[in-house]
């Protein structure tokens, strides 16, 4: 049985032995799903770069596009450029542009791949900016992804939330930039929780009051909107909403907390997904979307269910770190050779945290090798002081 020693929160350390039986890869397609299923994906830092990792980011090119063909593998699609990769977070958008661009080129070269690319402002710095500045940004990050012949995802915009005065001022820049978009595209709204800076967004801190102006611009724009991800980690709020959603126009759940539940849906619909946590837990999502569609509710659960805690404790506030967690569990799995992220965001978590994350790992079933993980693991600790 593999072993090994990890630190307890009275600073002494325990035995653990890991339990979990691997889940195995295999090769799905989205066909074999009756959800639509993004996960949105990290980016593979280049740690032999000769960079300053806080200014500059460096990026392994081969990783991070062999891991979107993983997913592809695995029948999810790739939600590009997101804040899963750092966007806004050490990526900034002349990297994105290179992400889309070589992300959509290795999807064009299969005829399987489901992808969509992140679209905001975020090359805007600064506060103070007019709503037509605003609308131009927007348009311009647009045209780049559509000109690429890429799927939209419209992300929520600092530079709106700081300059919008009211809800009306929202309804106008979303209503001006989706009079560009050629293709139907998915609205994402980002709780303050995974971005401070958005607090407020839709003109409102209530939760419930920003909803209604949502739904009046999805109304508005119907014929411009797939859907809408909201990533508030309330299940309470994104049913409320998904009751609320004109026809055809689809919930894609971005609930780390509470996925499971909601993409089995209840008598009155169902989430799609469009979830950071997919990157993490790709063969569990995988073939418990398989289940859903064979009708097997229970294996469903059986699988998605262990993995909540694990999500649970990786989107843990302060939640705009989750992607810490992610690309950890990506080096544990083999994935990258590295435990090292742009911007240095390796940092932003506790030995206590990746003590925590891997018990939980290994319950969920999401380490692919036992033996390579335990290696790693008792390497990462060592360089954290535990023997």
């Amino acid at each position: 049985m593999t072993e090994l020693r990890l630190p307890r929160h009275d600073r002494s350390t325990e035995t653990y032995r890991l339990t979990g039986t691997p889940i195995a890869l295999e090769r799905r397609d989205a066909a074999d799903f009756n959800r639509v299923a993004f996960a949105a994906a990290h980016v593979v830092a280049d740690p032999l770069a000769d960079n300053d990792p806080w200014l500059t980011p460096a990026i392994d090119w081969d990783a991070t596009l062999a891991f979107r063909h993983r997913l592809w593998d695995l029948g999810l699609g790739v939600a590009e450029a997101m804040d899963t990769a750092q966007r806004g977070m050490g990526l900034g958008w002349s990297q994105a542009q290179e992400l889309i661009t070589r992300a959509l080129k290795e999807a064009a070269s299969r005829s399987d791949a489901l992808i969509a690319c992140g679209v905001g402002t975020d090359h805007l710095t600064g506060t103070g900016y007019s709503l037509d500045q605003i609308v131009d940004a927007y348009q311009e990050q647009l045209d780049f992804v559509q000109g690429q012949g890429g799927r939209v995802i419209l992300m929520a915009s600092r530079a709106l939330a700081a300059s919008a005065r009211s809800p009306d001022e929202y309804l106008e820049t979303y209503a001006r930039v989706l009079a560009h978009a050629n293709e139907k595209v998915v609205i994402h709204w980002l709780g303050e929780m995974f971005d401070p800076a958005l607090e407020g967004y839709w003109g409102s801190s209530d939760h419930m009051a920003a909803m209604d102006t949502c739904i009046d611009m999805i109304a508005a724009n119907v014929d411009k909107i797939d859907g809408i991800k909201i990533s508030l980690l309330s299940k309470e709020k994104e049913i409320a909403m998904r009751r609320r959603l004109p026809a055809l126009v689809r919930m894609y759940t971005g609930d780390d907390f509470n996925y499971a539940e909601l993409i089995a849906g209840d008598s009155y619909g169902h989430s799609d997904a469009l979830l950071g946590i997919f990157d993490a837990i790709a063969p569990a999502a995988s073939r418990a979307l398989a289940s859903l569609k064979q009708g097997n509710e229970a294996e469903f659960f059986d699988t998605l269910e262990p993995t909540v805690a694990l999500s649970r404790h990786i989107f843990k506030a302060p939640t705009r770190f989750y992607k810490t967690g992610v690309v950890f569990l990506a080096y544990l799995n083999g994935l990258q050779d590295h435990f090292t992220m742009i911007g240095g965001q390796e940092s932003t978590r506790s030995t206590l945290h990746f003590a925590e994350l891997f018990r939980l790992a290994d319950k969920a079933n999401v380490l692919a090798d036992t033996d390579l993980a335990t290696q790693r693991m008792k390497t990462f600790l060592s360089v954290r002081g535990v023997n």
